[in-house]
C-alpha cells in the first residue's frame, strides 16, 4: 500500500490516539491490521486532498494559524536613496560655503572637478586622506568622518602653513576595531620591533626609545603616524592595502616625507 504525504499524516496522528488509548487500557493489544482497518475507514477516497478545516473537524485537531511578520520578510533593498559607503563633500570657501561637489570615489585633480580650491569638508562615510598636490602627491590629510569648517582643522598642525588639498581617495582598508602594526628600530625590519593595536598618542611613553622609527609592517586595518606627540605635525598614512603592508624604508611614508621621526600612532575611524 502507497501512502501519500497527507495520508502519512492523517495515519501518524490516528496512530497516536490509539497508542494513548492503549495506554489507559492495558487488555487493547494494537495490530497492524487493526491499523491498517482503521486507516481505510479514515482514508479519503477523492483525488484531491480534502481542505485542512474538514480534516481537523474530523480527527478532533486544534491548529493554530501562523502568519509571516516582517522581520521573517527578506531585505530588499532597492538602490535607490541609499547612500554611499564613502562619500565627501568639498567646499570653495570655508564653513561650508561657495561651491561644491560631492565624491564617492578618488580624485586625482580638482581643478578638473570645476573647483579651485578646498577649503572646507564634510565628511558623511567612510576614511579618506587628502593631498597637498594633485596625483595624490606632497602633504598627507586624514579626513574621517565629521565636518572640518577651515583648514586647521585637518590640517594637523604642520610646521609650515599651505592651504591647498588638490586630490583625494577613500582608505578602503581602514578598521578601527582591528588594525594591526609592527614598527621596526632600523630600516629594511632589522633591530627592535613592537606590535601596536591601539592609539599611542607618544611612543616614548609607552617605551619606545627613539623619537624614530626605521621601517613600518602594516598586518591589517590603517593607522596614521604623526611628527610629534599628541597627533601633531605631518602626517602619514599607513595602509595594508599599500606596498603591502610594507614600508622598508622611512621613504615610502609620503612623497612629502624628509625624516623618520614619528612619535604618535592612532588607528583610522572608519
Amino acid at each position: 500500500m502507497i501512502f501519500r504525504g497527507l495520508d502519512c499524516e492523517i495515519l501518524y496522528i490516528t496512530w497516536a490516539k490509539l497508542k494513548s488509548r492503549a495506554s489507559r487500557y492495558s487488555h487493547i493489544k494494537l495490530k497492524r491490521q487493526d491499523l491498517s482497518k482503521l486507516y481505510v475507514k479514515n482514508s479519503v477516497t477523492r483525488v484531491s486532498h480534502p481542505r485542512p478545516s474538514r480534516i481537523r473537524a474530523k480527527l478532533g485537531l486544534k491548529m493554530y494559524r501562523t502568519s509571516r511578520s516582517q522581520m521573517m520578510q527578506p531585505l530588499v533593498r532597492s538602490g535607490m536613496g541609499v547612500a554611499p559607503f564613502f562619500k565627501v563633500t568639498v567646499f570653495e570657501q570655508e564653513h561650508f560655503q561657495g561651491k561644491c561637489q560631492e565624491f564617492t570615489s578618488e580624485c586625482c585633480n580638482i581643478h578638473e572637478c570645476g573647483l579651485d580650491t578646498v577649503r572646507s569638508i564634510r565628511v558623511e562615510s567612510g576614511a579618506w586622506v587628502g593631498f597637498e598636490h594633485h596625483d595624490f602627491q606632497g602633504q598627507q590629510f586624514i579626513l574621517e568622518r565629521g565636518e572640518y569648517p577651515h583648514w586647521d582643522a585637518f590640517s594637523g598642525s604642520l610646521s609650515y602653513h599651505v592651504e591647498r588639498l588638490m586630490s583625494l581617495r577613500p582608505i578602503y582598508c581602514a578598521s578601527h576595531v582591528s588594525s594591526r602594526m609592527m614598527i621596526y628600530e632600523k630600516e629594511n625590519f632589522m633591530g627592535r620591533s613592537v606590535e601596536l593595536c591601539d592609539d599611542y598618542p607618544s611612543l616614548q611613553a609607552m617605551g619606545w626609545s627613539k623619537p624614530e622609527v626605521g621601517s613600518m609592517h602594516v598586518q591589517c586595518g590603517a593607522f596614521v603616524c604623526y611628527q610629534y606627540p599628541g597627533y601633531r605635525g605631518q602626517q602619514y598614512i599607513m595602509e595594508c592595502e599599500r606596498h603591502s603592508g610594507d614600508y622598508q624604508h622611512w621613504r615610502n611614508w609620503g612623497s612629502h616625507c624628509q625624516t623618520p621621526q614619528i612619535q604618535s600612532i592612532r588607528r583610522i575611524q572608519h
